[in-house]
């Protein structure tokens, strides 16, 4: 009889409340996806899942290995068959909804994901993804794959250490204390250095589940010394509570443990949320009370009461698929409405998922898992080979660029305006003042540096085609850029925006030491800023306290721009808004199936924009021609006297997102910049 025939590896006894405390992670999750103001820390719940996986898994191999009956080909069959089965029909399904619904930058990412997602590296590559233009979490599909690979690359790394260390006769306490406290450093160092990291990345994750492995440790190694401590703590912990004197058979002290792990798990619901630094210090609080839960036993009043009642377990039971199911179906939701979904779309959309998950498990996960063919190596070699094809499809679609032939060429436009995107293009980075800034040479000494955030950055194509066609009659260029900073010196930035800090001071030395920089271009979203007080603390709006400092702060900052000799031009807001998105340029419709994508043409009113924010490109123009700047106001050659339209003449969009200038369009229309280039 092969390996992959033998029985599985031998485990503790099933312990229903485990399920349900399963399926009050889940839950959490799903309703905090669905309802984020009613359960703003529900995504806790995967910490929750972390702490069970690891307790779990550990606690197999750690019995396994003393007996003598651990082996890697038995171990990964089991997690190909508990893990395999569910998440390829999510895929598969994530496949063919998204042919019909996604556009093709859409569909070249899920792809991506699918094939990420296949290779249990979806953390890595939503790490990579993350960026001032990456897309809403909401509109990917397969974004909640994160949390399996950190499981998956965790099961692949850890058993391989535990029996290396086992058969070298290293202590595996020591070696799993050693390894979880450097994860967690490593979460703490992260979380202050690049927060988006330590949440995605194993090394600052681990510790989770480690945490869980030391639980197992205590409890099979530990059981009778932690039996023989129960009635002692117990009878200390009464008599801080009673004036008498009580002694506690140990029971009392399990009770503890759960209510107050329950109470913290609880409490970290209600008090973490998505604005907080986590998982950092904070993630402790799910990880202790999860701890508490577990270490408390069976026979805890609330484990045998609360998390082993019949509908928590059956919710546990299904907790793996209902977590797989649940965001694919509220993402593709959020894509065909173009918007949040209704409460009721919402509620429905759960519904869904729950019933998803339930046939799932009855009819795909439990057969495969526990059927009479569960343990043959045709059943194993089958579900991984329909993984490597899944992850093989998935990449060829990335690679396909979405399969742009599924749409129709106006469409297929659209798509390709909406994942446009070139900075920094040709431009060469170098280092000033502990900034990095970017540069292109022409044939002349002659600099024009350009200053502000993305929407300056958008007119870098142009500069490259000028440099191109004419390098004798075009100056070098330098962007002194960031996403999301403000043009203005002296900017209160939030939390997240705080690499903005200082840009426009180091900007103005870099004017101020070289002297090839003729001119300077000063542009910005500046409504974003000024008026919805995008990425800064403080009180702006026109009647607000920090908008005519700030004006005052940019009115001397062209001053002394003025007085070293630099020729200054200042452009104003681009008309921004969600009609000149090229996604808001198309419907979804089930009711049109299969012919789900519709495309509509957009635009803005003229009159709208002056109202949403006439007065502060009005106090903006005036400010910086007082202080001597060319202004040029870009609404000029965007928008005719009454409509601002998102398509040229020739019906290609204008825009890649709301507030951006399609690189095509900025390359080859946007001539109002030419002027930049050349010293007068």
């Amino acid at each position: 009889m092969s390996i992959l025939q033998r029985p599985a590896l031998s485990h503790s006894k099933y312990r229903s409340d485990i399920d349900g405390l399963r399926a009050i992670a889940v839950l959490a999750v799903v309703s905090f996806h669905g309802f984020p103001n009613f359960v703003r820390g529900g995504f806790i719940g995967v910490d929750v899942f972390f702490v069970i996986s690891g307790y779990l898994i550990s606690t197999i191999i750690f019995e396994n290995l003393d007996r003598g009956t651990f082996t890697f080909t038995e171990f990964y069959a089991r997690r190909v068959r508990r893990i395999f089965p569910a998440l390829l029909l999510v895929l598969s399904t994530c496949f063919v909804v998204g042919w019909f619904v996604l556009l093709t930058d859409e569909y070249k990412q899920l792809g991506k994901h699918i094939a990420g997602g296949a290779g249990f590296v979806s953390n890595f590559l939503l790490r990579d993804e993350s960026g001032y233009f990456d897309n809403s979490a909401e509109t990917k599909p397969l974004l909640h794959l994160w949390s399996l690979g950190i499981e998956e690359q965790f099961y692949i790394l850890w058993p391989m250490l535990l029996f290396f260390s086992w058969r070298r006769k290293f202590n595996l306490l020591t070696i799993t204390i050693i390894v979880a406290l450097a994860s967690f450093a490593a979460n703490i160092k992260g979380i202050n250095k690049d927060a988006t990291a330590a949440f995605y990345l194993p090394q600052s994750r681990f510790w989770e589940l480690l945490s869980g492995t030391l639980l197992a440790w205590f409890t099979l190694y530990k059981q009778h010394t932690t039996i023989e401590l129960r009635p002692r703590l117990g009878t200390w912990i009464l008599q801080l509570i009673y004036s008498e004197k009580r002694k506690s058979d140990g029971k009392f002290l399990i009770d503890v443990s759960s209510i107050t792990g329950l109470c913290i798990v609880l409490y970290g619901f209600w008090r973490i949320n998505k604005e907080l630094a986590f998982p950092g210090v904070w993630a402790l609080v799910p990880i202790l009370g999860t701890i508490l839960i577990i270490a408390a036993g069976p026979a805890a009043w609330v484990n045998r009461t609360l998390l082993s009642n019949k509908i928590l377990v059956w919710f546990g039971l299904i907790s793996f698929p209902l977590y797989l199911w649940h965001w694919p179906v509220l993402s593709f939701a959020r894509i065909v409405e173009n918007e949040l979904p209704s409460y009721p779309l919402r509620v429905g959309a759960i519904a869904l998922a729950i019933i998803l998950a339930w046939l799932t498990y009855e009819i795909v996960e439990r057969p495969i898992r526990t059927g009479n063919n569960a343990n043959t190596k045709i059943t194993v070699t089958a579900l991984i080979g329909l993984m490597a094809l899944v992850g093989a499809v998935g990449y060829r679609t990335f690679a396909a660029n979405g399969w742009e032939s599924r749409m129709s060429p106006d469409i297929t436009r659209i798509s390709r305006a909406a994942g446009e995107w070139q900075y920094p293009g040709k431009l060469t980075a170098f280092n000033f003042e502990n900034r990095t800034f970017y540069r292109q040479n022409s044939n002349m000494d002659e600099i024009t540096l350009f200053i502000g955030d993305s929407n300056i950055e958008q007119y870098y194509v142009r500069t490259d085609e000028l440099i191109s066609t004419k390098p004798n009659n075009s100056n070098s260029v330098v962007f002194a850029t960031g996403g999301g900073c403000l043009a203005i010196p002296g900017s209160p930035y939030d939390e997240a925006h705080m690499s903005c800090a200082n840009l426009m001071e180091t900007a103005l030395n870099y004017a101020k030491t070289n002297a090839s920089v003729a001119s300077v271009v000063i542009g910005a979203q500046w409504n974003s800023y000024l008026s919805d007080g995008y990425g800064l603390r403080g009180s702006f709006g026109t009647a607000g306290k920090d908008y005519s400092a700030a004006l005052n702060r940019l009115a001397r900052y062209i001053r002394e721009l003025k007085y070293l000799g630099k020729k200054v031009y200042f452009i104003l807001n681009i008309p921004i808004g969600d009609e000149l998105d090229p996604k808001f340029m198309i419907t979804r419709n089930l009711k049109h199936f299969p012919h789900v994508i519709n495309l509509k043409e957009r635009g803005l009113n003229r009159k709208d924009i002056d109202e949403r924010y006439g007065k502060i490109q009005k106090d903006l123009e005036q400010i910086a021609r007082a202080a001597g700047a060319d202004v040029v106001n870009p609404m000029d050659f965007l928008c005719n006297a009454t409509k601002c339209s998102s398509l040229d003449d020739e019906g290609e969009p204008i825009y890649k997102d709301r507030s951006h200038l399609r690189p095509q369009y900025v390359r080859y229309r946007a001539s109002f910049i030419d002027e930049f280039l050349t010293w007068h």
